[in-house]
């Protein structure tokens, strides 16, 4: 390859990762770049370890005869068969020696490969096998993204030859560059999502990071806790505190965001949600309350089965209260200079604290404001008074209501 040729590739590589190509696009048009130069790439496999909640990585396959990208991606948890075929890769055997790559020819080879993945090669026709692993320094880094591992395969007859094998070394560095600028730029949003909310991530990364910065909108409003949560952590031990709060607000977050809601806070055994009156989803304030009573159902539906889990299990359970209530709210960036949290202010959440605060004197799974059930509109039937309440900061007694019980019941059976 002259240099003229070396450089329009890396040009490419660059030119892919700038315009925010993802990493299995980078990887298929850089095999079509090293075919055009007359690198015969027929099969490649490139996988990288990831920072994500859920997922501990993922392996990208490209083949120079089919259409489009194969995504695999495999959990933290692996099964017993998972591990010994990662013990058997040559990727596993890379990590273990320390080796940058390794190359098998399979043309000729006597068939004893040391890997069961080369005799499946040399069963489908290829004919070379180059395996790579491009590690990272200590500062480039994030989580367990400390390396991307490839492997590089041809059916051409005889394999590939040494000077291609010297062009595509030089290259590959290149494209790992890019790649994990790809796998960087989806961390920050599994990240950014994951701890501030999906909407408030997507602001964040737009670039509304401006301490102050917000906007007045229009939402229904959620708050929910865990019921006798103070006395259950006093009794309980420590250990189980953690897997029940996770069981408990994973049933009420896929309920929340299963209807539109945001999440935008943790507090303890608190959620703090918002279901914006955006003109998308939610077209006015009515159908964001009703969105926000169908998560209450679908949530109670998800904890019923929760508890049914870990009662079985003889594990703690608990019961969730669910406050709900509308208002404008600032919806924006609040805090510190050097820390900031995105979330909702106003008089509206103040009132909604101290809804949630009334549990123990109605002693109700739901407590709605009167203010949402008037923006209920077509729903508000379904509530039923509860009666005055003074709440504490608050000018006037408000009326409080829960939802029909049997209108409840029949969610449930219908859910």
């Amino acid at each position: 390859m002259d240099p003229a040729a070396f450089a329009r590739i890396a040009r490419r590589i660059a030119d892919a990762s700038l315009g925010g190509l993802n990493e299995g696009e980078i990887l298929a048009d850089f095999c079509t770049a090293l075919n055009e130069v007359d690198i015969p790439v027929s099969r490649a496999v490139l996988g990288a370890d990831t920072l994500h909640p859920v997922l501990a990585g993922r392996i990208f396959g490209w083949k120079r005869d089919e259409a489009g990208i194969i995504l695999h991606e495999f959990g933290r948890s692996t099964t017993e068969e998972g591990e010994r075929k990662w013990r058997e890769s040559p990727f596993h055997h890379l990590e273990q020696t320390g080796a940058a790559q390794l190359r098998v020819r399979i043309d000729g080879h006597n068939g004893d490969f040391p890997f069961p993945v080369v005799t499946d090669l040399a069963a489908e026709g290829y004919t070379d096998f180059l395996v790579t692993m491009t590690r990272f320094g200590d500062k480039a880094i994030i989580g367990q993204l400390d390396s991307i591992y490839a492997s590089w395969s041809t059916g051409t007859a005889g394999g590939y030859t040494e000077r291609q094998i010297e062009m595509l070394e030089s290259l590959i560095p290149f494209a790992a560059a890019a790649i994990r600028s790809a796998s960087v730029r989806r961390i920050a949003d599994t990240l950014a999502e994951t701890y501030l909310g999906r909407d408030a991530a997507r602001r964040v990364l737009s670039g509304t990071i401006t301490r102050g910065e917000a906007e007045r909108i229009s939402a229904a409003l959620w708050f929910s806790d865990l019921r006798g949560f103070t006395r259950l952590s006093d009794t309980v031990s420590p250990e189980l505190i953690m897997p029940l709060l996770n069981d408990y607000a994973g049933a009420a977050v896929a309920a929340i965001h299963q209807h539109g809601g945001e999440v935008l806070k943790f507090m303890g055994d608190g959620i703090l949600a918002i279901f914006r009156n955006d003109g998308e989803r939610h077209t006015d304030l009515e159908a964001a309350t009703h969105d926000a009573l169908r998560a209450l159902c679908q949530a109670q539906k998800n904890l019923r089965e929760v508890r049914n889990r870990r009662a079985n299990a003889g594990l703690p359970v608990a019961d969730m209260t669910v406050a709900l209530h509308v208002g404008d709210v600032l919806y924006g960036n609040f805090g510190g200079e050097d820390r900031l949290d995105f979330t909702v202010v106003g008089p509206a959440v103040n009132e909604l604290s101290r809804i949630a605060g009334m549990v123990r004197v109605v002693d109700q799974p739901a407590i709605l404001s009167a203010a949402f059930r008037q923006a209920a509109g077509g729903m508000k039937d379904k509530a039923v008074s509860l009666g005055r309440y003074a709440l504490r900061g608050v000018e006037t007694p408000q009326e409080l209501f829960t939802l029909d019980p049997e209108f409840l019941r029949a969610k449930l059976m219908a859910a």
